[in-house]
């Protein structure tokens, strides 16, 4: 049985707790909270770490109501993946490219409204075809979008890396399972060798962990290329069926993972890609933000006393 706060000094420690939903801590604390909390993740947010949702972790919901949620867990990012349509009454409208001017104005408004900025955008297609690629990058740029996310073919990269420095916009190369292209967090270092450093990793820790990859092993590798993350602990270690579990009681070593980014300094985006309990994932996602937060405190403490 864990000990028990009250609320206003749990909102001060995490931050991000869903309205009316119980969770407990893993840093040895349970609490309730009954109205969405204000502010952010104050101690995330001083190493420069920002916390969103890959709004593939709604996909059983449209669009507006993945921004609702990410509003009602207090966080500020959202992470848009393609095809996932806007609304229930127009099942042509999805997110993408392809959406009108119109649609594009009515997103903007509605996130404005949430208060949720939509920072990235994948996993999607991208390839050496100048002007298919084209369409996405200036999508991108009208939705002011900061990161594409994608597993493009090795040989769209001198296309891929012109765009990302027209447009100003980072490529993050995401690894889906073995034997997909990028799964061997090597193939992304070799694929960002002499590349802009607008290319990079976009880091999922659950895929490599189903690949038989520690990922503090390819984090480690992957210093400076870093780009962001799809952040994921998982209830087994190299098993294809293991799940999203809160972060810090799975077996991804979560703390160890916050720690060496921490020391490398880095700084971006973190998307929870719950990909588990898919109706009702809120209470444990808000679990993984309340636990982000309280590492970046304890490592912001450690900081300060070294």
């Amino acid at each position: 049985m864990m000990s028990r706060i009250d609320r206003r000094g749990f909102l001060r420690t995490t931050g991000a707790v869903a309205a009316g939903l119980s969770f407990a801590a893993p840093w040895g604390f349970s609490a309730r909270a009954d109205e969405t909390p204000r502010g952010g993740l104050p101690h995330a947010e001083k190493l420069g770490w920002r916390l969103g949702c890959q709004a593939y972790t709604f996909n059983r919901f449209t669009f507006w109501e993945a921004v609702e949620k990410v509003k009602t867990l207090g966080l500020r990012y959202i992470e848009a993946y393609p095809g996932q349509r806007l609304d229930s009454d127009r099942l042509d409208v999805q997110m993408g490219p392809d959406l009108s001017a119109d649609a594009r104005a009515e997103v903007k408004k509605r996130l404005a409204d949430a208060g949720v900025t939509l920072v990235n955008y994948g996993v999607c297609g991208l390839s050496k075809d100048e002007a298919d690629a084209r369409k996405t990058f200036e999508f991108a740029k009208d939705m002011g979008i900061e990161t594409i996310v994608s597993e493009p073919p090795q040989d769209a990269f001198d296309v891929l890396e012109k765009l990302c420095d027209e447009f100003e916009i980072n490529l993050a190369l995401h690894n889906h399972p073995s034997p997909s292209i990028y799964w061997d967090y090597k193939t992304v270092l070799e694929a960002c060798e002499g590349r802009s450093k607008r290319i990079g990793a976009c880091a999922d820790t659950g895929h490599w962990m189903r690949s038989g990859i520690q990922p503090l092993e390819a984090i480690k590798a992957l210093e400076g290329r870093i780009i962001s993350f799809h952040l994921k602990d998982l209830n087994e270690f190299n098993r294809r069926d293991a799940h999203d579990v809160p972060w810090g009681t799975g077996k991804a070593r979560m703390r160890a993972i916050l720690a060496e980014l921490h020391r490398q300094k880095f700084q971006g985006v973190f998307s929870v890609e719950y990909e588990h309990n898919w109706l009702d994932s809120v209470p444990e996602i808000a679990h993984c933000a309340g636990f982000l937060d309280g590492v970046a405190a304890q490592l912001l403490m450690g900081s300060r006393t070294s």
